[in-house]
């Protein structure tokens, strides 16, 4: 898979850095030349200097055959831009626009750019704990709201607490995306068993959200 990344700044770099990890061909994209050179240096022949709202930038980035366009600078206008070039001048299927400020988030999604990260909205959730009555936390909309991400945490009389990963019974649309137990990662491969305390993160088709709780866990 080829992603090309718009912006260098910390989520930019970490989410380049991560792909690279996962054997990703990636391409990171950054304007700033002191940032373009720090980041070279951390991450090899991997960044390109350009300014990504620009058509030829895009164009010596090969966007034109990029599976995935993430454009997460501090701009929301730059983001919408990059994603609305790689959309309609290159063809990408898959843009994803980091939003900076919640109150322009309908403005991504009238232009088509459904696939939005609010880290804003996110954490203002996660302040006011906003745990729906399933006890599943909302972390992501994609889609135009027809897939979430969710989280939540096994307590020892949930039925999938303490129960192997290929043992549960999860709706045909939903996909366990990671689970985190103390301070290590770990990918919920058919063979790891799910423990009291484990924060699992999943992905479902918003009709199937309640499904997954209840596999998850339980009858409310």
């Amino acid at each position: 898979m080829y992603v090309v990344v718009a912006g260098g700044g910390k989520i930019g770099f970490n989410l380049t850095r991560t792909l690279l990890d996962g054997g990703q061909e990636v391409l990171l994209i950054e304007k700033d030349l002191r940032r373009f050179r720090w980041l070279e240096d951390h991450l090899g022949q991997v960044v390109l200097h350009g300014d990504a709202t620009e058509v030829a930038t895009l164009e010596e980035a090969g966007v034109k055959r990029a599976d995935v366009v993430a454009a997460v600078t501090g701009f929301d206008e730059d983001n919408i831009m990059i994603c609305r070039l790689a959309q309609k001048v290159f063809g990408v299927k898959r843009v994803i626009g980091r939003v900076n400020n919640p109150q322009n988030e309908d403005a991504f999604r009238l232009l088509g750019i459904n696939n939005i990260i609010n880290s804003t909205r996110l954490i203002y959730s996660l302040i006011l704990q906003e745990v729906d009555a399933s006890g599943l936390i909302p972390l992501l909309t994609l889609k135009g709201g027809k897939v979430e991400f969710v989280e939540t945490v096994l307590l020892p009389e949930s039925p999938a607490a303490n129960t192997a990963v290929k043992d549960l019974i999860l709706p045909d649309q939903c996909l366990l995306m990671a689970i985190l137990r103390e301070e290590e990662l770990i990918f919920p491969r058919g063979d790891v068993v799910l423990l009291p305390g484990d924060r699992v993160i999943a992905a479902a088709r918003d009709d199937e959200v309640e499904a997954l709780r209840r596999s998850l866990l339980g009858s409310a």
